[in-house]
């Protein structure tokens, strides 16, 4: 068994990372609330893009763009994906980044031409141990998301996308699906797909279509819409993971501290089991050197 002074000096390093672990708590807490408070004074905006093209889709059903456009005569094994995949900069997230991981390494494995592009710290030093290749120049911290920073990662993809470089864009992120669930999510940026912005009209009876002017053209609307679009959808998709990665830290830490409470209990036995043990050994020496006192002057 260890020593008094040994559990005590175990005691000590298992309160002072308890600490530690108790404010990583809280500054992922604050954190938390600023990125969901962030996420829904933005939404209303992207979601006003939405509909304007749900608007001039309708209203042009049979409208031919360039973003919309799926390549169809490239067959599969042909076809040259993107996959923006965003991780953490730090770790102690618990099952953040693997989840992460494993939805990034499916994509790579189901296609045979497959550009990574990693956001995070962790996710680009987890690739390079693996051998992956990535885009190297993709170097994007996904610490407190901007709408600057969605943009320009928007506009890389889209870059890509129009030249040819790339057929298809997803991108893999992890969502908040409850106030402490998460899920790791990938979706398609581009082509655009219509049925996305098909609003089905329940009930019967006819809908009013109302008119309006496309000026100059819905081809140029659609040329400005879009790409404001795609980049509410990736800024929304970095909110998301920075508010999922904190979310995920909080839980992990929280267990770390209970687990820390539960080691302190355990070793507050032992320690006073070794204390009393201690003292029973010194009281047995001072009777014994007592008896021995006793015995000696009787002789």
């Amino acid at each position: 068994m260890a020593s008094a002074k040994e559990i005590q000096s175990r005691m000590k390093s298992i309160q002072d990372t308890m600490k530690i672990t108790s404010a990583m708590y809280m500054i992922s807490s604050s954190k938390l609330k600023r990125a969901k408070k962030v996420l829904s004074d933005t939404e209303p905006y992207f979601y006003a893009l939405q509909s304007a093209i749900s608007r001039i889709l309708r209203h042009m059903p049979e409208m031919e763009h360039r973003y919309f456009d799926e390549r169809s005569h490239i067959p599969k094994e042909d076809r040259k994906v993107g996959c923006i995949v965003v991780s953490a900069d730090k770790g102690l997230a618990g099952a953040y980044n693997h989840n992460v991981f494993k939805i990034a390494e499916e994509i790579l494995d189901a296609n045979n031409h497959c550009e990574l592009f990693v956001l995070g710290e962790v996710g680009r030093q987890y690739f390079a141990r693996k051998k992956v290749d990535v885009d190297t120049s993709f170097r994007y911290t996904v610490q407190k998301p901007t709408m600057h920073r969605a943009r320009m990662i928007s506009e890389t993809m889209i870059e890509k996308y129009l030249t040819g470089q790339l057929d298809e864009v997803y991108i893999v992120y992890t969502k908040m699906t409850g106030p402490v669930a998460m899920e790791t999510e990938v979706t398609q940026l581009l082509p655009l797909h219509r049925q996305t912005f098909v609003q089905e009209t329940q009930g019967i009876g006819l809908v009013y279509q109302e008119e309006i002017a496309m000026v100059p053209s819905e081809q140029e609307l659609m040329n400005s819409i879009v790409p404001n679009y795609l980049s509410g959808m990736i800024y929304g998709s970095l909110v998301e993971s920075y508010a999922s990665e904190h979310n995920s830290r909080m839980m992990a830490m929280d267990a770390a501290t209970t687990s820390a409470r539960d080691m302190l209990k355990n070793l507050s036995v032992m320690y006073n089991r070794v204390r009393q043990a201690a003292i029973t050994q010194e009281i047995t020496e001072v009777i014994g050197g007592a008896k021995a006192q006793k015995n000696k002057k009787r002789k």
